[in-house]
């Protein structure tokens, strides 16, 4: 015999005596499950409780931890073990029931409840969770995204060659010029605001490199022309919005001196650099390579970019109704990926905090809207992949092992090994995530912008 409950849950009549689950659907998204346990579990949770608190309560002609139950709960009253009692069974008895009934597909951490809580009856908790939203697909067939560039200029070319020359260049003391922009200097200097100089405002042998901005605007800029061992006066106007509150918005006058000059002398941009730096005899071989690794850099990006536009384009003709505690867990999900990346940079998320002023609720604000994008990402392409009856093969998932055990430095065999079934079902669903997006990026067209069209015709 069954027993139909909400949204047609059935359990069995045996498992009913123990525990039963009813569903209840809210607005956007959102569903109230109520799950019941039995008088009999629930006395059973007491006695754990109370074998785990036993050791901490004393009566007088008890040994601590020998005192029984019944004598506690009658000098107390029976709910000293309902807290407990109840951190013992909420856990279980929400996994088993959402282990059992997978048709109810939760896609949020629950807020539980308890409605029920006494000796002899049944226990009853509620848990509110966010139900996984069904996607109303638009266009995804012949998706228009405007064209990306992707062709390599040789303005692009001498940057990055620029680039390489800065890193290979020597640093000579100059003593024979005044100050030019992008000089590395020694300087002293003193600050005065009316006339009086002001705590922190001095320094002696004090490193800056010119146009770094690491004063205050318009500090460095009058220091070109400088002479060396010759004193400059500064004048500066200190930002409204400036960490100390005594100079916010205070005219300021420097005396400032230049002890050292130091700039940065770049290779011969010719054959011999190119030997020195890479595999090549002759400096256009040279920038030939240059091009072609900028050309498959700018290519990847592009195809990130064409993906990125094309989901964009479907999550933008497409409806969903994503319910908040959604968006909360995924936020909590990437606020936690992130904290892990810090931790394997020897960092905490308080010193990150510290560092750049936050605190955990802006982190998690600004967390959300990422947040938000994957999880539209993740359902238009879900929807994409059950309209186009994509699935996922024994060779696909086996070449992805293959790929993955490749990364990790591991023999496919003891990788395969170490993947349990929801590992497996979560590898599977990535690489049916995937295919979808190269169906969609596959059908789309790439086209030029309007006003450059407009500008053509003009």
């Amino acid at each position: 015999m069954c027993v139909i409950l909400g949204n047609d849950v059935l359990i069995t009549e045996e498992e009913f005596v123990i525990m039963s689950l009813q569903v209840e659907n809210l607005e956007h998204n959102m569903a109230k499950l109520t799950i019941e346990v039995s008088a009999e579990e629930f006395d059973k949770a007491r006695t754990e409780a109370y074998k785990k608190n036993r050791n901490k309560i004393s009566v007088p002609g008890f040994r601590k931890g020998k005192v029984p139950q019944q004598m506690i709960e009658r000098m107390y009253g029976p709910e000293i073990f309902y807290e407990d009692a109840a951190n013992i069974i909420i856990p279980d008895a929400y996994e088993k029931e959402i282990s059992e009934h997978k048709e109810i597909n939760i896609v949020s951490q629950p807020k539980i409840d308890v409605t029920q809580c006494e000796k002899g009856k049944a226990f009853i908790f509620t848990a509110e969770v966010a139900l996984k939203p069904p996607v109303d697909l638009g266009k995804y067939k012949g998706v228009k995204i405007d064209k990306i560039d992707r062709d390599v200029t040789d303005e692009e070319v001498n940057k990055e060659i620029d680039k390489e020359r800065e890193s290979n260049a020597r640093t000579i003391t100059v003593e024979d010029r005044p100050v030019k922009d992008k000089d590395m200097t020694i300087i002293d200097f003193e600050g005065f605001v009316d006339g009086e100089a002001f705590e922190g405002g001095k320094g002696e042998n004090y490193p800056l490199t010119i146009g770094s901005g690491a004063f205050i605007p318009g500090f460095e800029e009058q220091l070109i022309g400088a002479k060396i061992d010759e004193e400059t006066e500064v004048k500066v106007t200190f930002p409204e919005d400036y960490h100390a509150e005594e100079l916010k918005g205070k005219d300021a006058v420097f005396k400032v001196t230049v002890h050292e000059i130091k700039e940065k002398e770049l290779p011969e941009l010719d054959d011999e650099f190119a030997s020195e730096v890479s595999e090549f005899d002759t400096l256009e071989e040279y920038k030939e390579d240059v091009k072609k690794k900028l050309s498959e850099k700018k290519e990847q990006e592009a195809k990130t970019k064409k993906e990125d536009a094309v989901i964009e384009a479907i999550i933008n003709d497409s409806k969903m109704d994503i319910p908040d505690a959604m968006i909360d867990s995924q936020t909590r999900q990437m606020a936690q990926d992130y904290a892990g990346r810090l931790s394997q940079q020897g960092l905490t998320l308080e010193q990150y905090f510290q560092f750049t002023g936050m605190d955990m609720d802006k982190f998690l604000e600004q967390m959300r809207p990422g947040a938000l994008k994957r999880i539209q990402s993740r359902l238009v392409m879900e929807a994409v992949a059950d309209a186009e009856g994509l699935t996922v093969s024994d060779d696909d998932y086996d070449h992805e092992l293959g790929r993955m055990a490749e990364m990790y430095q591991m023999e496919k065999d003891k990788l395969k090994d170490l993947v349990g079934d929801y590992e497996k079902e979560q590898i599977t669903e990535d690489l049916k995530i995937q295919k979808a997006v190269d169906f969609v990026v596959d059908n789309a067209k790439e086209s030029k912008p309007r006003s450059t069209k407009k500008k053509e015709e003009e």
